[in-house]
C-alpha cells in the first residue's frame, strides 16, 4: 500500500523563480490531499507527475495568503478539465480550514462569476484566543457568512476544540483518522496528523492447509477479522489463530506556521510519527527574528521532533534567501545546508532522519514492518 508525499512549494512569503509558495501533496491509493495551496500551486501541480483532478481533500493550515490564494484559481481550473458528462456521479471537494475559509471561497467565487462542475463544502475549525496575538484574531464579523451558499457549495460542519484530547477530529474512515491541533502563529494556526490504522497481518498459509482451508474467498474474511468454519470438519478458526502480527499504521504530521505549539494534545498526538514536517523560515541565529513573526528556526523545529520521537524531520518553509543546493553558487551567504546542519546537529544521538525539502521532492512512507 503504496503512500508518499511531494512537496509542490517549499518557500515562505510568495512564489519565486526558485521556489514555490507552500503546498505539499499526500498521495496513497490513487487518491491526493493537498496540504495549503498558495498562490501558483496550480502551475507546480502542472509540472508534477501528480493530477490535480484526483485531490479530493484540501486542508489549508491558516489564512495567510502564501498558504491560500492558490485555491479559487486550482479549483476552477480542476473544473476547466473535469469531465461535465450528466451520468457521471462527481466527487465531492472536501476543504477544512481556520474560520473565514468558507465566507473566503464563498465571496471569492462568487465575486469572479465562478461556477464549478462538481460540488464542494469547507468544514471550518474554530480557534481559541490563545493560537495568536490579540490583533491576529478574526473577528466574528469579519468571518460571519454572509448571503446564500455557492450554487456549487455544500453545507459544511464547524468543528470545535475537543478539550479531552487537546484536538480537532476531521474526519474517520476505513483507512485513516485524521485530525488538527493548535499551533501559535501571527494568526490562528493549524497542524495536521494524519493517522492510518493498523493492518492486519499476513495470513500464515501453510497452517491454513493444515486445517483444510484452501485459498478462497474465506481467506479474505479472516483477513477481515470474521472466523470462518472448516466445512469438512466443522471446526470454527478464529483471525487470531492464523494471522501474524498487526502492521502498525504509518502517521504523518504537517505542521503549519509556527513559533510553538499550543500545550501537550500535539506532542502527543504526533508521538513516533514516520514523517514530521516543520517549517523552518530561517537560521537559527535569526531567531528573534523568526519569533517575532510567528516563525521557527531549525534548532526550534528539532526541538518537536524530538519531543514527538518522530522517524524523520522535514524541513520547509524557507526565507526565499535560501536558494535550493542546486542553484547555490560559491560565495553564498545564505546556504539552506546549513538548516539542515543546525537541525542535525540538535537532534543528535536522537536517531531522527532530517530532510530538507525541495519544490517537486517526493518522499517515500515505507510500511513498517
Amino acid at each position: 500500500m503504496s503512500m508518499d508525499v511531494t512537496f509542490l512549494g517549499t518557500g515562505s512569503a510568495y512564489p519565486s523563480p526558485h521556489r514555490g509558495a507552500s503546498a505539499l501533496v499526500l498521495r496513497t491509493e490513487g487518491q491526493c490531499w493537498l496540504f495549503d495551496c498558495g498562490e501558483g500551486t496550480q502551475t507546480q501541480l502542472m509540472k508534477s507527475q501528480l493530477r490535480a483532478g484526483r485531490i479530493t481533500k484540501v486542508f489549508i493550515s491558516h489564512l495567510h495568503g502564501d498558504h491560500l490564494f492558490g485555491l479559487p484559481g486550482l479549483l476552477c481550473t480542476v473544473s476547466l478539465n473535469t469531465n461535465p458528462d450528466p451520468q457521471q456521479s462527481l466527487n465531492r471537494v472536501d476543504i477544512y480550514g481556520p474560520r473565514g475559509l468558507r465566507q473566503f471561497l464563498r465571496v471569492t467565487l462568487g465575486l469572479t462569476g465562478s461556477q464549478l462542475l462538481f460540488p464542494y463544502a469547507v468544514h471550518e475549525l474554530e480557534p481559541t484566543t490563545d493560537q495568536s496575538p490579540e490583533e491576529g484574531q478574526l473577528s466574528l464579523e469579519m468571518t460571519a457568512e454572509c448571503g446564500p451558499l455557492h450554487p456549487q457549495e455544500q453545507p459544511g460542519r464547524t468543528i470545535s476544540l475537543d478539550v479531552s484530547s487537546d484536538s480537532y477530529l476531521l474526519f474517520e474512515d476505513k483507512r485513516f483518522v485524521v485530525k488538527a491541533f493548535r499551533l501559535f502563529h501571527r494568526i490562528p494556526s493549524f497542524g495536521f496528523c494524519i493517522q492510518e490504522h493498523d493492518r492486519p497481518g499476513r495470513l500464515k498459509t501453510e497452517l491454513l492447509k493444515e486445517l483444510g482451508l484452501k485459498p478462497g474467498p474465506l481467506y479474505g474474511q479472516l483477513k477481515a477479522g470474521e472466523p470462518v468454519t472448516v466445512v469438512e470438519s466443522g471446526r470454527v478458526v478464529l483471525p487470531s489463530e492464523v494471522l501474524e502480527e498487526a502492521i502498525p499504521g504509518r502517521k504523518v504530521c504537517i505542521f503549519g506556521d509556527c513559533s510553538s505549539v499550543l500545550g501537550e494534545g500535539p506532542l502527543r498526538l504526533c508521538n513516533g510519527a514516520d514523517m514530521l514536517v516543520h517549517e523552518a523560515t530561517l537560521a537559527n541565529e535569526h531567531r528573534e527574528k523568526a519569533v517575532d513573526h510567528g516563525h521557527s528556526t531549525p534548532e526550534m523545529a528539532a526541538a518537536v521532533a524530538r519531543a514527538c520521537c518522530a522517524r524523520r524531520l522535514v524541513l520547509y518553509h524557507f526565507s526565499q534567501r535560501y536558494k535550493p543546493c542546486s542553484l547555490q553558487k560559491e560565495g553564498d551567504e545564505d546556504e539552506v545546508s546549513e538548516l539542515k546542519r543546525q537541525a542535525e546537529d540538535a537532534l543528535q544521538d536522537s536517531g531522527v532522519e532530517v530532510t530538507l525539502a525541495e519544490d517537486f521532492l517526493t518522499l517515500p512512507i515505507p510500511l513498517r514492518r
